[in-house]
């Protein structure tokens, strides 16, 4: 059976097969470190954690990256704000974030890359679009990509130039010949400090967003690869503007296929840090255990819109329950390779097989866990265990997940904590550190300092 995949460039499902037969290169555009990452970010980021999960499942290598952007304007203005280095703020947040994902069991990405560690290679690329005519210095001092002078810019959104520029917002400023010309190289600010500031052909300054991505996964998978991810908000100009840059320097597709996860919704308005409406996942995690979070999100199609409300974690630990009971009833038997001819095996691998399709591979965990109580086989509860893990489900002790309550966390869900509270110490955060303590406390989780680390028992 074949795996078919959405593919935004084209609006259509495709077969999918690597460039290279066995291995699949997937470059996912990360997050911007300047503060707590929402629940946004986890549904991107567990998104393409299932999609990885799959491909190897499947049998296939997989060089997975995904980006830091930790040079920025808000990372600048928030260092600014808070009185520290720009290294101080995104070390921070960086340790906090693995601290967060880490709890909701997302694996690590097969690289990292920083956006500062990548500077000369950005330049580089600045070079050799600026010398095939693709870029030119503004009167600012700014270098900007020229976008009618690469032939299929607008391909991704499906609109041409002349129909983006109708709806641009940008106006004719700072030396630009178009609306649409987005920026590469951005010129040293008085306000800004050292740190943020290189040495270029084009003076002191910064690299914009967008080639910062163009030269990170280029460097780490080559100028063509599998499968480019994201957000729905970074198809346009995001994304499009990745294309412009690549593409216009190699003349070759930079990625075969374009994924992009659906917004997390609250009152019908997308959750952004913006509007104000977000939680974050360690908020999310003081009332709901890590595997219950994780089940909400799977359980709805990475492309679909998700609906945040508290009703909705709730009937996910319920339904996610309903699985570890059936664990509970009968010792699962160890399964070292699924058999994907087995009926429940192969309804699972068709539902991931048609573009990731976790609602319907959830519905076979479910038919399958009804099976284990009328049969109480271990095979049968192996192999629930084992289709369960393709998802990063059903992984935990059953009894203790069973036994706790919808707001008490578990071992994996404490020590992410822990990890992040002796960050926050580190950076001298001392409210943050003080905030997880109260918050794990306040779950019947009792912290204890000692000279060999942090230790916790159950509130008596």
């Amino acid at each position: 059976m074949s795996l078919r995949i959405y593919n935004t460039l084209s609006r259509a499902l495709e077969e999918f097969s690597p460039l290279e037969p066995g291995h699949v290169r997937m470059y996912v555009c990360g997050m911007t470190i300047y503060d707590l990452c929402h629940i946004g970010h986890a549904r991107m980021m567990m998104a393409f954690d299932v999609v990885q999960r799959w491909l190897k499942a499947r049998g296939l290598k997989v060089t997975y990256v995904r980006n830091i952007t930790d040079i920025d304007d808000k990372i600048i203005g928030r260092a600014l704000e808070r009185g520290i280095t720009i290294g101080a703020l995104t070390d921070e947040m960086i340790a906090a974030m693995h601290a967060d994902i880490g709890a909701l069991g997302l694996e690590p990405p097969t690289l990292e890359p920083r956006a500062t560690q990548y500077v000369p290679r950005m330049l580089a690329l600045i070079g050799q679009l600026q010398a095939k005519g693709l870029a030119y210095r503004a009167s600012n001092g700014d270098v900007n990509y020229a976008v009618r002078k690469f032939q299929g810019y607008g391909k991704l959104s499906g609109k041409s130039p002349d129909e983006l520029r109708a709806g641009a917002r940008v106006a004719l400023t700072d030396g630009k010949t178009d609306p649409l010309d987005f920026v590469l190289w951005k010129s040293a600010k008085p306000h800004e400090p050292p740190e943020a500031q290189w040495d270029s052909d084009y003076g002191r300054g910064r690299p914009g967003w967008h080639i910062e991505c163009s030269a990170m996964s280029c460097a780490t998978l080559g100028e063509s690869f599998d499968i480019h991810g994201g957000g729905a908000d970074l198809q346009f100009p995001h994304h499009e503007n990745e294309i412009a840059q690549s593409e216009g320097v190699t003349g070759k597709p930079l990625a075969r296929f374009w994924l992009h996860n659906g917004f997390v919704r609250v009152d019908n308005e997308k959750m952004s840090k913006s509007l104000g409406n977000f939680f974050t996942i360690r908020d999310v995690l003081t009332q709901y255990d890590a595997q219950t979070v994780r089940f909400f999100i799977v359980r709805a199609h990475y492309r679909s819109a998700l609906n945040y409300s508290d009703a909705h974690l709730d009937d996910a630990r319920q339904a996610l329950k309903r699985l570890y009971t059936a664990l509970s009833l009968v010792p699962p038997a160890p399964v070292a390779t699924i058999d994907w001819t087995e009926p429940h095996a192969a309804r699972f691998q068709a539902a991931m097989d048609e573009d990731f399709g976790t609602p319907e591979a959830v519905a076979v965990l479910f038919d399958l866990a009804v099976e284990v109580n009328k049969s109480r086989s271990p095979q049968r509860a192996g192999l629930l265990k084992a289709l369960g893990g393709c998802l990063g489900l059903l992984q935990s002790d059953p009894r203790a997940f069973l036994q706790a309550g919808a707001g008490t966390p578990d071992e994996a869900d404490i020590q992410a904590r822990i990890a992040a509270r002796a960050a926050a110490k580190a950076q001298r955060d001392f409210a943050e550190a003080d905030r997880i303590r109260n918050a794990l406390l306040a779950q019947g989780i009792v912290l204890k300092d000692g000279a060999t680390g942090t230790t916790w028992e159950a509130a008596q």
